[in-house]
């Protein structure tokens, strides 16, 4: 199959470009992220995006630079947290070997200290962050093939964790 060797997804601050990066070094493949593809393109950061346009736009931007990278790139590609909210996104990814970063709540609030400049985190973070979770894990589940918990983990175990999901040889 032609696409990505392998997708990363997973809620924001997980680890996603951190991870990514790593893996793409060990499997000598390049790494490529739809978030920094949309603030490439747009020339302005997701919050302004979010702030400015509002959430609908920024979801379409993320719908069409997800399609973009999953026909063009051939590496390590790491998807925005809500790219999995499209159903169509959800269905390219069949197929594709989709691996599902997760963290607890504790450990979200550890990494990114749940602030303010994440634009679906501003008024309430933890209580924000659990409902986006409820609202999303199971999509994560449905397009992931392996889930590799975050917690407690340096990225480097991450990304060891992810090899051996995958079944991909240790570079």
């Amino acid at each position: 199959m032609s696409g990505p060797l392998v997708v990363l997804v997973g809620p924001m601050g997980v680890g996603k470009s951190t991870v990514g990066q790593l893996l793409a070094e060990r499997l000598g493949v390049g790494f490529r992220d739809t978030d920094e593809d949309i603030v490439a393109e747009q020339g302005r950061t997701i919050a302004d995006i979010f702030v400015e346009d509002g959430e609908p736009a920024f979801r379409a931007l993320e719908k069409q630079a997800v399609h973009t990278a999953l026909a063009e790139h051939t590496g390590v590609l790491a998807l925005g947290g809500g790219a999995i909210l499209d159903a169509g996104t959800r269905e390219l990814l069949a197929g594709h070997h989709v691996v599902y970063l997760s963290m607890d709540v504790d450990e979200a609030a550890r990494r990114t200290g749940l602030n303010t400049a994440r634009p679906l985190l501003a008024i309430n973070p933890r209580k924000q962050w659990r409902e986006l979770m409820e609202a999303r894990r199971h999509l994560y589940e449905e397009v992931a093939r392996s889930v590799v918990a975050t917690d407690d983990r340096t990225p480097e175990e991450v990304t060891q964790e992810v090899l051996n999901a995958l079944e991909l040889k240790e570079a």
